[in-house]
């Protein structure tokens, strides 16, 4: 009887699975490396910055990103193992890996699309605003599993499907509970005004915020953007008080969106120092330069 050829895809599949995680991989490596070094990502829109600032960007206290980096890295490497093992003299040993390996295809692919389908959702219903980065990472990661399922000759359907079924139910009870704080009412009550700031201004840092709030310089911002906390966090809780600062998300306390829509806006926080908009993060003794601040400086 003559064996029945094994279609292309099944053929191409491995190296398809290792092209696409090493694309995620460079998306979500390039988010990381924007979160870790408090920049801006490159968008033709405010939305990256929105989305990659809010609450939902941050695990554990490490970007997100960082996690969607080594998952990419492990489905790749999931993918290229077996190539490493010389057919002719460990063909046995080969099959092994390519079995396991294709176990740990779909457990890792499933998890991947199911939690970037359940991101997708709070991208578009939970922070409004749309990330190119991340729309490209979850069509990777689902590109993934519709690959794992399609490139492989499952033997037993049934327990593919049950497997499927396991992982996706913990990977959803899993993204609930890591950010059911979030929606917690304690999580809503700071969130409407932004978190609380744990670090204590020094005298100079008072002295800063006052002076630029006296050369009617503003901070531009939003309740739920990491790099508004952090910004203040430098300044301290009663130096943070002293500032001219502009809420821009209308569900924030005291919010001014109008404002922060003629000053133009993109993203989160901005400073308007003399006119002029300077956007991200800056250190204290930049700002104290760039608004003629001549007081000490021991921040």
């Amino acid at each position: 009887m003559r064996k029945r050829s094994q279609p292309w895809i099944q053929r191409k599949s491995r190296f398809i699975i290792a092209a696409i995680s090493a694309l995620g991989a460079v998306i979500t490596a390039y988010l990381a490396i924007t979160a870790f070094t408090d920049g801006s990502a490159a968008c033709p829109t405010d939305g990256c910055d929105k989305v990659l600032s809010s609450p939902y960007a941050v695990v554990f206290g490490l970007p997100l990103a960082l996690f969607g980096f080594l998952a990419y890295v492990a489905m790749g490497v999931f993918a290229v193992s077996p190539w490493l093992i010389n057919p002719e003299s460990n063909k046995s040993q080969r099959r092994t890996v390519e079995d396991w390996t294709w176990r740990f295809l779909l457990i890792g692919s499933v998890a991947m699309g199911v939690f970037s389908a359940y991101l997708m959702y709070i991208m578009v219903f939970e922070i409004q605003a749309l990330c190119l980065y991340c729309v490209a990472s979850a069509i990777c990661a689902l590109a993934l599993l519709g690959l794992t399922l399609v490139g492989q000759d499952w033997e037993d359907i049934g327990q593919v499907i049950f497997t499927g079924i396991i992982v996706a139910f913990i990977t959803f009870v899993g993204s609930l509970a890591i950010y059911s704080p979030i929606h917690s009412p304690t999580a809503e009550t700071e969130t409407s005004s932004g978190y609380a700031i744990s670090t204590t201004s020094t005298p100079d840092s008072i002295a800063l915020a006052q002076h630029l709030r006296e050369r009617g310089i503003k901070m531009y911002g939003a309740f739920w953007c990491d790099f508004c906390q952090r910004q203040k966090e430098l300044f301290g809780r009663e130096a943070a008080e002293e500032l001219d600062y502009v809420e821009c998300d209308a569900n924030g306390v005291n919010p001014n969106p109008a404002a922060c829509q003629a000053a133009g806006i993109q993203s989160y926080p901005s400073w308007e120092i003399d006119g002029e908009l300077q956007a991200g993060m800056i250190p204290l003794n930049e700002l104290a330069d760039l608004s003629g601040y001549t007081g000490s400086r021991d921040f």
